[in-house]
């Protein structure tokens, strides 16, 4: 019986958590790309990327609702989605934060810790407009559009 209690609850756990408790020891989110627990150029919080992203979103709405007429909302979304894009490239790709980056105090890197690329930040931000890539995380927390553009978002 208390085989089968352990079993299920490693199921309910996750397969992480039944590995730490067979005794694998995977650390702190970042540890295996060698960035710091804590403070900057630690991996950024989950919290503020998703905060950050709904404020470059919004920006890109209020923009995009000034520019189309009103009455169209097919084009006032898609004109978001491309003011978005080219917000995040232009953005990212020669400084490494957005508006919504800067006031959570975020940046995107790439791997090596240099400045993320325009390619980088082409690749990272067609990908997060896809959704899906943004929200399959690995145990660092990193979607897989950072991980297609080689980059992370850290703490700034």
């Amino acid at each position: 019986m208390d085989d089968t209690r352990k079993a299920l609850g490693s199921w309910i756990s996750g397969p992480q958590a039944a590995a730490e408790d067979a005794g694998a020891d995977f650390g702190y989110r970042g540890k295996r790309l060698g960035l710091p627990e804590d403070g900057p150029g630690s991996i950024a919080p989950t919290g503020r990327r998703l905060g950050a992203v709904f404020i470059d979103w919004v920006l890109c709405q209020l923009i995009a609702t000034q520019l189309i007429a009103r009455g169209d909302t097919g084009l006032a979304s898609i004109c978001t989605s491309g003011l978005f894009l080219l917000m995040s490239v232009v953005l990212v790709g020669t400084t490494g934060t957005t508006p919504g980056k800067r006031i959570f105090g975020l940046r995107v890197i790439g791997l090596g810790g240099a400045r993320a690329t325009v390619v980088q930040a082409l690749i990272r931000t067609f990908l997060l407009l896809l959704v899906i890539p943004a929200v399959v995380w690995d145990r660092d927390t990193r979607g897989l559009h950072d991980k297609a553009a080689r980059t992370v978002e850290v703490r700034a």
